[in-house]
C-alpha cells in the first residue's frame, strides 16, 4: 500500500515542526513523490544530512511502502 501526501507531509512535520513542507506526486500513481523541505533546523548542515533528518521522519518507510522520494532541502 502507498503512503499519500498528506502522511509524507505529516510524518515531516511531526518531526521538523517549524518546516515548510510542498509534497507533489510526480506521476499521479500514490508512488512517485517530489518533496521540498525549508526548515530553519537545517542551518549548518550539509545536504546529505538534511536528507537524512527527512529519511528519518518517514521512519523507514523509504524504500518501502514510499516507493520514490525527489527530495529537495534548504536551511531558508
Amino acid at each position: 500500500m502507498a503512503m499519500d501526501a498528506t502522511e509524507i507531509e505529516r510524518m515531516i512535520k511531526e518531526a521538523l515542526p517549524d518546516a515548510q513542507v510542498e509534497i507533489r506526486d510526480l506521476a499521479g500513481d500514490g508512488n512517485h513523490y517530489a518533496a521540498n523541505v525549508v526548515s530553519p533546523s537545517f542551518k549548518g548542515k550539509t545536504r546529505i544530512q538534511q536528507h537524512q533528518i527527512v529519511y528519518a521522519a518517514l521512519k523507514g518507510n523509504m524504500g518501502g511502502v514510499l516507493h520514490a522520494l525527489a527530495l529537495q532541502t534548504a536551511a531558508e
